[in-house]
């Protein structure tokens, strides 16, 4: 694994949890999860299984530490690196179009579903949570859905430019 590689997932990762941090919450404190964000980008950009799998752990450690859902530390570990594999499944199923900006930004609600539901079930699941999961999932991942895309489309396009003024060799040429 290059190193160069392994320091851009580390600021994608480090620029999400930044995000996911100052961000205010809604619906009673539930936030969207920009590092979801920030680990789709950088899937897009190295997709190969190691590369998923550091994403995938290191995004759901550092989310489940910052998360203000209770007992969310193990659900968001589940959700990041399920979701992390399910994504990454989906852009080797389109590796010729996944870079284009449309089916980029579908990937990302695709995925956000994903992760809003395994976090969800898995939260349940784990902590025996009594929440309504129909209800958080149109009050709090809908929403999110929504600010995901709106996210990726403001910050793929400036991440693109910026590894091609610098000239990083990444997989997919963005």
């Amino acid at each position: 694994m290059n190193t160069k590689n392994l320091v851009l997932m580390s600021l994608l990762i480090g620029v999400g949890a930044v995000l996911y941090i100052v961000i205010p919450g809604f619906n009673g404190g539930m936030k969207p999860d920009f590092m979801l964000t920030m680990m789709f980008i950088g899937i897009l950009l190295f997709p190969n299984v190691k590369s998923v799998f550091l994403l995938g752990i290191s995004t759901g450690v550092i989310s489940g530490l910052f998360s203000t859902f209770p007992g969310g530390f193990v659900p968001n570990i589940i959700d990041k690196f399920v979701t992390a594999f399910v994504f990454f499944g989906l852009v080797v199923l389109l590796h010729t179009v996944a870079n284009k900006l449309a089916v980029a930004i579908i990937l990302t609600c695709v995925g956000t579903l994903v992760s809003g539901t395994v976090f969800l079930s898995s939260a349940i699941f784990l902590i025996g949570a009594d929440i309504p999961f129909v209800g958080l999932l149109v009050a709090v991942v809908l929403p999110a859905i929504a600010i995901n895309a709106v996210a990726f489309f403001i910050i793929y396009p400036i991440i693109g430019k910026i590894i091609k003024r610098t000239k990083f060799e990444t997989a997919i040429t963005v």
